[in-house]
């Protein structure tokens, strides 16, 4: 099979997924942190709470790459999307003389969940949080979460929809690895749904001091009113992996083999 007949496999499918994720702005559960308060939002849809699907069925390995894809990039389009959402709002209350008690209620909420420490309200915060409060380029988190996942076939995906090896530390929250030390307390998180999974992996992107640099990436880029690029921020990820760099490489990779820059440009589409 040739390079392009292999990009075409992998991605013209998901063409139609594309379409169907772009169509979905997400609405947060009754129990979700910071919710939107702008107005009637469309539910979730219901594929949001279907776990992994058994990818060890497919034999062929570009199949299961394409299947692998096929289920994971709508969820990633419609997390982004919510993330858009709120930081059109953060925009709009930034542009305001005065804030109500809700509205800085909200920018309080979201200064929490982001560790952002700046006065309720200031302009300090209000800069802090757009420089957190943004969006993962789609080929990142599509090679990551392959990467950590074993092409979403590990334990933690099958059995706890954890995409990313996420940590969790109380007991119970997750699944104990096989191979945890002695006296390490330490659980693989567990979520409701892979949905779930890719949220978490996104605010702990924006949000942890470990990923300062996949921000700056980020930033830098906006500011320069240039696309957001899954292998620029990619530099950022040093401490995601004890491979530091060859963590990095093997990332950038994954985007490069599979073609997952057409992701992100699919999803710069859907909202032109």
């Amino acid at each position: 099979m040739t390079l392009v007949s292999r990009a075409l496999l992998l991605c013209v499918p998901l063409l139609l997924f594309a379409v169907a994720g772009a169509l979905y702005q997400p609405a947060p559960p009754a129990d979700e942190e910071a919710d939107i308060p702008l107005g009637s939002l469309p539910p979730l849809p219901e594929w949001v709470a279907e776990g992994m699907p058994d990818l060890s069925v497919y034999r062929d390995t570009t199949e299961r790459k394409a299947a692998f894809f096929s289920y994971l990039y709508p969820r990633i389009v419609l997390a982004n999307n919510r993330i858009l959402q709120e930081r059109q709002y953060l925009m709009l209350l930034a542009d305001q003389d005065e804030l109500s008690p809700t509205e800085l209620t909200w920018l309080e909420r979201q200064a929490s969940r982001l560790r952002v420490t700046a006065a309720n309200g200031s302009q300090a915060q209000f800069e802090a949080l757009a420089h957190k409060l943004d969006v993962i380029p789609p080929s990142l988190i599509l090679a990551q979460a392959a990467n950590e996942s074993a092409w979403g076939t590990s334990r933690f995906a099958r059995e706890g929809n954890n995409l990313f090896g996420q940590w969790c530390f109380s007991r119970g929250c997750g699944l104990v690895p096989l191979s945890r030390a002695a006296g390490a307390n330490h659980e693989v998180a567990s979520f409701p749904s892979p949905y779930y999974s890719v949220r978490s992996y996104i605010q702990n992107l924006n949000r942890h001091p470990a990923y300062a640099g996949v921000r700056e990436v980020r930033a830098a880029a906006r500011a320069a009113g240039e696309p957001l690029s899954g292998l620029a921020m990619a530099a950022g990820l040093l401490g995601y992996s004890e491979r530091g760099e060859d963590y990095i490489k093997e990332i950038r990779a994954m985007i490069r083999y599979n073609n997952l820059e057409f992701f992100d440009r699919e999803f710069r589409a859907q909202l032109d």
